[in-house]
């Protein structure tokens, strides 16, 4: 029996632990909502997406074991702007790798490896491979908060 891409990226997502929504096609932004850090970036599964400090505008600098710990959201396709975003904040920079990773107001977006459910928000404000994690306002700034 032969599987259809989407389905193929979907169970590897699920073996690997990552979100599903990194292997969407193409990815969405949208808004979220949590106290007190207020809205805040997410993908369409409602998972947090986090800027890393350390990156440049339109340059990411995590890849290894940073992006193990903090995994790019990629997109096949123009990433798309849910409720909330700015469509025209949005776009992409090519990774190594050859993959796109979405970007917002020119940041480079990540997951956490440790949220696990929609809503969790454990990389907010967390030092690691050199520099700070932050939420990311639908502004595109970093949220602060706690």
């Amino acid at each position: 029996m032969k599987l259809p891409m989407n389905t193929l990226l979907f169970v590897a997502a699920l073996v690997t632990g990552l979100p599903a929504a990194i292997a969407a096609e193409p990815a969405k932004v949208t808004a979220a909502e949590k106290s007190p850090f207020g809205t805040y970036l997410a993908d369409s599964e409602g998972q947090s997406l986090y800027l890393f400090e350390a990156d440049d505008a339109g340059k990411s600098t995590c890849y290894d074991a940073c992006a193990n710990a903090w995994p790019p959201l990629t997109t096949n396709g123009e990433p798309q702007a849910g409720k909330g975003i700015d469509a025209d904040a949005l776009g992409t920079v090519e990774r190594p790798n050859g993959s796109m990773q979405v970007t917002y107001h020119g940041w480079p977006l990540y997951y956490f490896i440790k949220d696990k459910a929609p809503g969790d928000t454990k990389g907010q404000d967390v030092e690691g491979f050199g520099a700070e994690w932050y939420l990311v306002t639908p502004g595109g700034k970093k949220v602060h908060g706690e």
